[in-house]
């Protein structure tokens, strides 16, 4: 790591939901974030549901997002590094990140080590014991064959249709994401700690469970979770000794 940089995460925006309008405030407040962590940021990781849901066409994508895609491709081409982890909600990705913003797009947890420190960060869906009809979702939902028949719905209905689904999901609106669930319930902690049965990793980051949590392992090893930018809008920042949660524009 350079000198008096940082290293910024954040994850689970779900930029288009409820509606756009709503969504619109949201985006700009992510924006103003992004100026902010520009500053001074080594690099960015966006760990997954940047979009409520995103499928990239042939020839098309989603419509909207453009302050966000153009903040994007402003900071990446001002030369620092973007890394992008697709979550359940728009696990659709394909390279239309990596062709018109050079930012890659992981699918799977992925190893980094900075300043002798090692991370293990990931979106966190479908990983862990539970969650086994999600699991089953997902498979059906990263098969060749049902993307290929989704894509031959027109982008019209096909996008309409998945934004209704997707606004629907309980990670908006349930209320289950509100309190911590205890280490049993809470999957995202079970796998780290499996994990570290047979190899050590001094963070573990992950999004998906919307709610900020960080929490001690033993051996030297830290579960985060991000939050989300709903009801939150926490990040992480990693300033080459120590790794931390914190809020931007809290509202009172």
């Amino acid at each position: 790591m350079t000198k008096n940089k940082k290293i910024y995460f954040a994850s689970d925006q779900h930029f288009g939901a409820p509606t756009a309008e709503k969504s619109k405030l949201r985006e700009q407040k992510f924006v103003r974030w992004l100026d902010t962590v520009k500053t001074d940021a080594e690099c960015i990781f966006l760990v997954g549901d940047l979009f409520d849901f995103w499928f990239e066409y042939k020839t098309v994508v989603p419509k909207g997002f453009v302050r966000v895609l153009g903040k994007l491709a402003e900071i990446r081409d001002s030369g620092i590094p973007i890394y992008f982890f697709v979550g359940n909600h728009d696990l659709w990705m394909e390279d239309y990140f990596e062709k018109e913003l050079n930012i890659p797009v992981y699918h799977k947890p992925k190893e980094f080590t900075f300043h002798n420190k090692t991370f293990l960060i990931g979106h966190g869906d479908g990983l862990g014991p539970g969650d086994l009809g999600y699991k089953r979702m997902k498979k059906v939902f990263t098969n060749p064959f049902c993307k290929w028949l989704f894509r031959w719905l027109h982008p019209d209905v096909g996008v309409a249709l998945a934004q209704y689904l997707s606004v629907k999901n309980k990670l908006i609106s349930g209320d289950e994401d509100v309190v911590y669930l205890g280490d049993e319930k809470e999957w995202l902690v079970q796998y780290s700690k499996e994990i570290l049965k047979s190899k050590h990793f001094d963070y573990f980051i992950f999004g998906h469970r919307h709610l900020p949590m960080t929490l001690d392992l033993g051996s030297d090893a830290t579960y985060i979770n991000l939050g989300d930018w709903i009801h939150y809008f926490t990040y992480g920042v990693f300033d080459g000794e120590n790794m931390e949660l914190q809020p931007f524009e809290k509202e009172k």
